[in-house]
C-alpha cells in the first residue's frame, strides 16, 4: 500500500512561488532591456546580448508562471516544481562550468541563487510526493 500524497498546497510553498517571481523579475527585466549594463555590474567584459536576453525571457516565463500559478491545485505545483528543478539543475551545472572556466567572481552569487532555489524546489517536490 502506497502513502497518500498531500491534496493541498502548503502556504509556505505558495509564498516561495511569489518570492521566486520577484527574484526572477529583478534579473529578467534588466537582462531583457539592458544586458550590457547588468552583466557589466557583475564584471563581465564580453557580453552576448542575444543570449542574455534569451535567459531573461526564460526567467520571465518561469517567474511569471510562478506568480500566476501560486493559487493552483497540488498537481499543478508538482508539474511546476519539476520544471523548476530541471531548469535550476541545468543552470547550476552550466554556471559551475562557466565559473571553472574563469567567469567573474560575482558569478558565484548567481550560482548560489540558482543552487539555493534548486534545493528549495527539490525539498518541496519531495514533500508533496510523500
Amino acid at each position: 500500500m502506497s502513502a497518500q500524497q498531500p491534496t493541498s498546497v502548503p502556504k509556505a510553498l505558495r509564498i516561495w512561488f511569489v518570492v521566486h517571481f520577484v527574484a526572477d523579475m529583478v534579473f529578467a527585466i534588466p537582462l531583457l532591456l539592458a544586458p550590457e549594463w547588468l552583466l557589466g555590474l557583475f564584471g563581465w567584459e564580453i557580453i552576448d546580448p542575444f543570449t542574455a536576453r534569451l535567459v531573461g525571457a526564460a526567467l520571465v516565463g518561469i517567474g511569471v508562471e510562478s506568480f500566476l500559478g501560486r493559487n493552483a491545485e497540488v498537481e499543478s505545483f508538482r508539474t511546476m516544481l519539476r520544471l523548476k528543478i530541471l531548469w535550476s539543475s541545468a543552470a547550476v551545472v552550466g554556471i559551475l562550468i562557466t565559473m571553472i572556466e574563469g567567469a567573474p567572481p560575482l558569478g558565484w552569487l548567481i550560482f548560489a541563487i540558482f543552487a539555493g532555489f534548486n534545493l528549495v524546489w527539490v525539498y518541496w517536490f519531495v514533500r508533496l510526493r510523500s
